[in-house]
């Protein structure tokens, strides 16, 4: 069965510019559901069709996640199906320790939020920080991708 195990942190400094090449991905949400999210995202000129269930294990970083590559075509349809607003972000790679750390920039209705991922083989994997990760928000809600869009970053009380 594939799955996901990831942790997210907020960024501690803009060190990690320009370390990475930036990728446009535009993604959307046919489902999103306590436990189960069905996406589509648009990177570049690939489309991609995501199924993710509940998180569990330790502050709920692992969870089930099915990922099949569609024609970019396919996905900008059925990104025309999603519920609004979708999801807008720069997305840079950035090689660190033995890993590769995912830095998204949103724009759009989350512009000003900046999330660093990292994605790990098990849940109990001991991981080395850039200086530039700070706080962990791995088991916070709001930080989701699909709650993003419910609540986007510009429409929070900070």
């Amino acid at each position: 069965m594939a799955q996901e195990i990831e942790r997210k942190f907020l960024p501690a400094s803009e060190g990690w510019r320009g370390l990475g090449e930036g990728q446009r991905l535009v993604q959307g949400y046919l489902c999103a559901e306590q436990g189960r999210t069905v996406r589509v995202r648009l990177a570049g000129e690939e489309g991609f069709l995501t199924v993710k269930g509940a998180g569990h294990g330790p502050e709920g970083i692992a969870r089930t996640e099915f990922e099949y590559g569609i024609p970019a075509a396919d996905a900008r349809a059925m990104l025309a199906l999603c519920s609004l607003p979708l999801i807008e972000k720069t997305r840079f790679r950035i090689p660190f320790q033995g890993l590769v750390w995912e830095v998204d920039e949103f724009s759009g209705v989350n512009a000003g939020l900046v999330l660093l991922e990292v994605e790990l083989e098990r849940s109990d994997q001991p991981i080395v920080k850039p200086d530039w990760a700070g706080e962990e928000v791995s088991a916070d809600p709001r930080y989701s991708n699909a709650m993003l869009a419910r609540n986007p970053f510009t429409r929070w009380k900070l």
